[in-house]
């Protein structure tokens, strides 16, 4: 996460509005090229943060897919749920141990966590976050 985090509640358009069931469409939310961000050029990586709830009981939805480029890092400082979709998100704990993550898997990564994503990655997933959006990521 950037500094430049959420940090306060924003005036965004949040997705736990009434009524009480909301259908997001496949293909609403456009993702941002990972390559720019992250300053690793051959990366081919996407996300979408969508805010879900606010501060008080902060939430995100997100949206990710990485095809076979560049490992990257990231550390999570807060509890996410990334549901894989489509292909395969593989990642590496800080330990080296490695996570297949296949379609219909679901990988956990709790506070203070460093991952590897690593290249060989070639799918789609959503996630939820227990935080504020990314404004980076939105």
């Amino acid at each position: 996460m950037s500094e430049k985090t959420v940090t306060k509640t924003e005036k965004y358009n949040y997705l736990s509005q009434k009524p009480g069931v909301q259908l997001i469409k496949a293909g609403t939310y456009a993702k941002k090229e990972l390559n720019g961000l992250l300053g690793i050029p051959a990366l081919k990586s996407q996300i979408i943060d969508v805010p879900i709830c606010s501060k008080d009981n902060a939430l995100s939805l997100g949206y990710f897919s990485m095809q076979p480029s560049e490992d990257f890092e990231f550390t999570y400082t807060y509890l996410e749920v990334k549901v894989i979709l489509s292909g395969k998100i593989v990642v590496r704990d800080d330990h080296g141990v490695k996570y297949v993550a296949e379609v219909g898997d679901v990988l956990i990564f709790t506070p203070e966590t460093t991952v590897i994503f690593d290249k060989e990655s070639d799918g789609e997933a959503i996630y939820t976050g227990h935080r504020l959006p990314e404004p980076s990521f939105m």
